[in-house]
């Protein structure tokens, strides 16, 4: 293969990036850039065919997928493989459609700024804060024009589910309510005059022992009395006899 001078991108196994201008450009050798001394698993790893700025490009990623524990690459590369590990450093190439002749593609300089805005488009896009904080500050707000009646206090538009706190705190309290509370009344009353009653006729049953305890008395004393006269008349005519 005819050697062609090329920038590459060589990502380092840190995820640190850097622009490789090789003076003699053969893919073969390209493992040798990347650090290696042996060109064993040293592959194309995947193809993405991108256009940008109205040009179309294929770029190639090479790695390898086996290594030693703690050289593992920790660039974070787009889909598909995105989850797939590679060792070491890995190389990106680019080619670029040559509409000239016959639409075919051959190698072109890949440069960070170049790289980065394909990074970006690959990944489908990033959103940029600061324009959409622009944005933000921008757009018009829809209940702007909408007249005051038509909203809260706290500027919601009144559709039938957000209504004014106002609305509510008119509602007092409904018949049902009201039904409720004349029922716990007299229930109330009801339990009031069986407290009453209750009373009362405890205080009959009182009366009455203390009636009952009363007459037991009376007929004991007259009971004594009748016994005192009829040993006295007993033994005065024992004396007389």
């Amino acid at each position: 293969m005819e050697a062609t001078p090329l920038n590459v991108i060589i990502v380092e196994k840190n995820a640190a990036l850097k622009m490789l201008s090789i003076k003699d450009f053969r893919e073969e050798d390209l493992f040798k850039k990347c650090g290696f001394k042996k060109a064993d698993d040293f592959a194309k790893q995947t193809q993405w065919t991108i256009k940008l700025n109205g040009s179309k490009y294929i770029l190639n990623v090479y790695a390898k997928t086996e290594g030693r524990a703690n050289s593992e690459n920790k660039y974070d590369f787009p889909p598909p493989i995105d989850t797939k590990l590679f060792f070491g450093n890995c190389a990106i190439i680019a080619k670029k459609q040559d509409l000239t002749d016959e639409g075919k593609f051959k190698y072109s300089n890949l440069s960070l700024d170049l790289w980065e805005k394909m990074y970006e488009k690959l990944f489908g896009g990033f959103e940029d804060l600061t324009m959409t904080a622009i944005e933000d500050e921008n757009e018009i707000d829809e209940l702007e024009n909408v007249p005051k009646e038509k909203k809260t206090r706290s500027g919601y538009l009144k559709d039938g589910f957000v209504v004014d706190s106002s609305d509510t705190e008119d509602e007092g309290i409904t018949d049902d309510d009201e039904e409720e509370d004349v029922a716990d009344e007299d229930d109330s009353d009801d339990v009031d005059g069986e407290d009453e009653l209750e009373l009362e006729m405890n205080g009959s049953e009182l009366s009455e022992e203390e009636y009952d305890y009363e007459t037991c008395s009376d007929n004991a004393e007259e009971s004594g009395e009748s016994g005192e006269s009829g040993e006295s008349e007993e033994s005065g005519e024992s004396e007389e006899s």
